[in-house]
Order: C-alpha cells, then structure tokens, then sequence
C-alpha cells in the first residue's frame, strides 16, 4: 500500500520542499496543496519509470553535491576572468564530446545537469545510443583536461552512485 502511494518517496519529498520554498510562506492550505503534488505526480509518473531502481551508494551523494556546489563557485570566478579580461582572440571555445561509461538514464542526466550547472559548460546533446555526450565549452584551450576532468571528477562519481 505505501509503495503505490509513494512510489518515487524521493521524488514526493523534493516535490514537496520544492513547493514550499516557491510559495516562500507556511500556510496550511499551501502544505496540503504540496503534500497533494508530492503524491499525486510520482503516481501519474511511475508508469513512465519502469526499470527505475534506487542508488548503489546513497552515502556519496552529500560529497558528490559538495564538489558540485564548489566547483559553481570556482567556475563562476573563472567565467568572470575570461568575460572581463579574456581579449575575444584569446577565446578558446571547443565542442567535446565525453564518451559515457554510465549507462542508467537518471546517472547520464545527473552528468548533463551537473555539466550544464556549473558555468562555462553546457550539454548540449546525448547520442542516439547514449553512448557519448556533446559538451560545448567556452573556453577550453586543452579539451582533453576537460574530458578528463569531467570522466573522472563527475562520471565516475556517479558511477559509484548509481551503478
């Protein structure tokens, strides 16, 4: 009974959190309102996630989400030293693509947003196999220390993680 009604309990408590902070007041009627969207979503949803199996080390996500939070930090002072003081020829934008060795759909798309999140990169295409994903970088005088940055400090991260 309490896995058909919450069967994405994660999913039901980002969804309620989520509309709490928009609403950005506690109200009753607002955490009945949240409550209702944390259950009714994951229940409409479920039939779309039909392999969907949980983490292998939950335990990792904390310090996986502190690098992430730390190199947005990084990256956002970076950003800024390329925008104001970086001369347009001096720019070195590069396409990569990153091979994936993930292969369950929440990791691939853990990976992309991660990618996307931190600025200077973004994900712009998976492949058709989901295989390889495209990443356009701003600058990247070295493509390959990007690739490697990004194999090895997110990808295997959430390799642990998920599979």
């Amino acid at each position: 009974m309490i896995r058909r009604l919450f069967p994405h309990p994660w999913l039901s408590v980002v969804l309620i959190l989520t509309w709490m902070l928009l609403v950005n007041r506690w109200a009753v009627g607002s955490m009945v309102f949240a409550v209702i969207v944390g259950v009714v979503v994951p229940i409409m949803t479920a039939p779309y996630w039909p392999n969907a199996s949980g983490y292998s080390q939950p335990g990792r996500i904390p310090a996986y989400l502190g690098i992430v939070i730390l190199d947005i930090v990084k990256a956002n002072f970076a950003v800024a030293r390329i925008v104001l003081f970086t001369p347009r020829r001096n720019l070195r934008p590069a396409w990569i693509t990153v091979p994936l060795e993930l292969r369950r759909p929440e990791a691939i798309t853990a990976l992309a947003g991660t990618i996307t999140l931190t600025p200077g990169t973004v994900s712009c295409d998976l492949s058709e196999d989901g295989h390889a994903l495209l990443v356009h970088c701003l600058h990247a005088p070295d493509p390959a220390a990007v690739l490697d940055e990004i194999k090895t400090r997110y990808e295997a991260r959430l390799k642990e993680i998920f599979e």
